[in-house]
């Protein structure tokens, strides 16, 4: 099921269930939930995320157990030795509208388990990448492989099974009006099937526990802030269980705060759950946080594509000249 900005089909059952509280080692409340929990919203207002040093951040146990199970069944847990094989794979990808020429010649590719960012100025096809890993877009010229798959050709009833393992977070959040924030990441887990109520209902309560919003359940996204809409939009990806997630600009539009916070939480899901991430950002202190290798896009073409620390010693004028306006724009405080 792809995510997108359409309704969903059916009535989705009400999360009617509250969220049993946490406990801390001296037996407390933790900060951040109490504030949540007693702010008692009223319809049409915005409820902050808890501050970003306390936001609890922990993924489900239903998830962990999920990737135990999966790592068994496929002989246990990988060799040090063994070095990861891509699990995103652009070669050679153009892609034009109209006259317009937005991808020429594109190559890289992306390894299990790693976090790649993708920068460049506006309008230099760093969300159009991300629109094609999804199918939503289909490439001129070159191939698009996902999990050793060539997906360039795929129907869309074919693309329905690639994005059960890989999935988007979308500028927008792209929740589902009509929906509660609980709904809406009940959502996936419901047309998965196989799962009793209770089970979706604890998931769902372990998942807005850990991006920190288990004070908005009953909202609709109507009533949240765009980093609260981004954090949903997280929780819901994550009830799917990918093995990827791609991030289209998470940190536009929101202050440095929030944009740390769900720093935090992306950086976690890819240590704990070892996903295989691709995040569109123009924020260079967040990819450099991030990325293991960076993708840096211009005039249509991949100008560089290698860690942070070679991109930063690189002599090519361009990447200097995008470190230096950067640095200028947004220094370190």
């Amino acid at each position: 099921m792809s995510m997108n900005d359409e309704q969903p089909r059916g009535d989705a059952e009400p999360a009617d269930k509250e969220p049993a509280q946490k406990r801390d080692a001296e037996g407390e409340t933790p900060a951040e939930e109490t504030l949540l929990r007693n702010a008692a919203p009223q319809e049409g207002t915005e409820v902050p995320l808890p501050p970003v040093d306390e936001a609890p951040l922990e993924i489900p146990p239903e998830l962990i157990r999920e990737k135990v199970r999966e790592v068994q069944e496929n002989g246990g847990a990988p060799q040090p030795a063994t070095k990861p094989e891509p699990y995103i794979v652009f070669d050679r990808v153009s892609k034009s509208f109209g006259d317009l020429v937005v991808l020429d010649d594109v190559s890289f590719e992306v390894l299990a388990g790693e976090t790649v960012c993708i920068l460049g100025r506006s309008g230099v096809g760093k969300s159009v990448t991300l629109q094609q890993i999804m199918g939503f877009l289909k490439p001129d010229k070159g191939r698009i492989l996902v999990a050793g798959e060539d997906i360039t050709g795929f129907s869309d009833q074919q693309m329905e099974e690639v994005r059960k393992n890989v999935t988007m977070v979308f500028q927008s959040g792209a929740l589902f009006d009509s929906l509660s924030v609980a709904e809406n990441v009940a959502f996936p887990l419901r047309e998965r099937k196989g799962l009793e109520e209770d089970q979706i209902q604890k998931i769902v309560t372990g998942l807005l526990e850990m991006v920190g919003v288990t004070g908005a359940t009953n909202l609709l996204p109507s009533d949240l802030s765009t980093g609260m809409k981004r954090s949903v939009a997280i929780a819901r990806a994550m009830a799917a269980q990918p093995q990827a997630i791609l991030y289209d600009e998470p940190t536009t539009m929101v202050d440095p705060l929030i944009g740390r916070l769900l720093g935090n939480l992306i950086e976690k899901l890819k240590t704990q759950l070892l996903l295989t991430s691709i995040v569109v950002t123009h924020d260079m202190r967040f990819a450099e946080r991030l990325a293991d290798h960076v993708v840096f896009l211009h005039q249509g073409k991949v100008l560089f594509f290698g860690t942070m620390e070679e991109m930063k010693r690189s002599d090519d004028e361009i990447l200097q000249q995008f470190l230096e306006l950067d640095s200028l724009v947004l220094p370190n405080v």
